[in-house]
C-alpha cells in the first residue's frame, strides 16, 4: 500500500548528512572545509579551481553541490564571471567547468528546490545600476540553465534557503535605491520565483541562510546599513515559507556568512566578517543550529583560514 499524505503536508526528501564553505576572501581563495555530520569544521583542503570571492552554492541531485559565480582579480582587475565547481557526494570539488553559463556576477545566492535541482538569483555585475533579479536554474545533473528573466527587486547580497522539503526562498539583499531591503521571494518546486513578500522583521544585507528540521529554514546575521553595523538576529523560515519576526541574536555579530544543512535536519553558519569601527577583520568561527531552529554560541574551535564573501552547501 501507498502512504496517505495529508493534503497540507509539507514535501519530503532525503537530507544532507554532510557540508562543504568553499572559497571567499580575506585574500582571494578556493579553499574548502568539510562539515561532518556531528557539525565539526575541518582544515583547509586545498582549494580547486578560480579563487574567487562574492559567489553562492547550492544543492543538486539530492546528494551533490556547486558553486557558481563570483569575482576575481582577472587579466583585468574585478572579472565577475560564471564559472561553476561541482561537489561530489564525496564532498570532492571538481575544476572549473568548461562550460559557462549565465550574467557573470557577484553577491549572489543560491538554494535548492524539487529535491534535487538548484537555482542562482540576484547579484551584481558592478557599476551603478549592476544589480540583477535574474536567475538561473542547476539541473539534477549539475547544469547551469541560461538567464531567467528576473522577478521581484533587483539587489544584491541576498541569502536564500530550502523550506517545505521542495520549495526555497530568498531574503534581504542592498537594492542601490533603497539600499537595504528585507522583502523575499519564494520559489516553488518548479523553480519558479514569485513576485516580492513584504519584508518581516530587520532588513539587512550580506545574511547567511539555511535549512533545518526536515522542511524549515533561517535567515541569520548581515549588516543593517552603516559602516560596521552587523547584527546577529536571526529569522525562522516555515515550512510554507512564511518569515517570522527577528529572535535575539546568538554568537558574534557579522555579515558575508555562510551557511548550510548537515546531520540532515541541523545547519551551521560560518566565517564572515566583523565590519566593526574597531574592526574584528575576517573570522573562522561557527554556530550551529538545532533541529529545532536554536542558534547555539560560537564554537571554541577555530578551524580553517579566516575569510568572508564564500560559499557553502551541504551533500551526501
Amino acid at each position: 500500500m501507498f502512504p496517505i499524505i495529508p493534503a497540507n503536508s509539507a514535501a519530503s526528501f532525503p537530507a544532507n548528512d554532510e557540508g562543504i564553505f568553499g572559497f571567499g576572501s580575506g585574500s582571494q581563495t578556493a579553499v574548502t572545509n568539510l562539515v561532518s555530520n556531528a557539525g565539526v569544521v575541518s582544515t583547509d583542503v586545498a582549494g580547486v579551481g578560480q579563487a574567487r570571492l562574492g559567489l553562492a552554492a547550492c544543492e543538486y541531485g539530492g546528494d551533490k553541490g556547486i558553486f557558481g559565480f563570483g569575482i576575481y582579480d582577472g587579466a583585468s582587475p574585478n572579472t565577475r564571471c560564471s564559472i561553476t565547481n561541482l561537489v561530489s557526494n564525496a564532498g570532492v570539488v571538481a575544476t572549473d567547468q568548461a562550460a559557462t553559463t549565465g550574467t557573470g556576477r557577484n553577491e549572489t545566492s543560491a538554494c535548492s528546490y524539487g529535491g534535487d535541482k538548484g537555482i542562482f538569483g540576484f547579484g551584481s555585475t558592478g557599476g551603478g545600476g549592476g544589480n540583477l533579479d535574474a536567475t538561473n536554474l542547476v539541473s539534477n545533473a549539475g547544469v547551469v540553465a541560461d538567464d531567467v528573466t528576473g522577478v521581484g527587486t533587483a539587489r544584491r547580497l541576498p541569502a536564500a534557503c530550502e523550506f517545505g522539503g521542495d520549495k526555497g526562498i530568498f531574503g534581504y539583499g542592498y537594492d542601490d535605491s533603497a539600499p537595504v531591503v528585507g522583502m523575499t521571494n519564494l520559489v516553488s518546486n518548479a523553480g519558479v520565483v514569485a513576485s516580492d513578500t513584504t519584508a518581516v522583521g530587520s532588513i539587512r544585507y550580506a545574511p547567511g541562510a539555511c535549512g533545518y528540521g526536515d522542511d524549515k529554514g533561517i535567515f541569520a546575521y548581515g549588516n543593517d546599513g552603516c559602516w560596521g553595523c552587523v547584527v546577529s538576529m536571526s529569522n525562522k523560515v516555515s515550512n510554507t515559507g512564511v518569515v517570522a519576526d527577528d529572535v535575539t541574536g546568538v554568537g558574534t555579530a557579522r555579515d558575508y556568512i555562510a551557511a548550510c544543512e548537515y546531520g540532515q535536519d541541523k545547519g551551521i553558519f560560518g566565517y564572515g566578517e566583523d565590519a566593526g569601527p574597531s574592526g574584528g577583520g575576517f573570522l573562522a568561527i561557527s554556530n550551529l543550529v538545532s533541529n529545532g531552529g536554536v542558534i547555539a554560541d560560537d564554537q571554541a574551535a577555530v578551524t580553517g583560514t579566516a575569510r568572508y564573501a564564500l560559499g557553502a552547501c551541504s551533500f551526501n
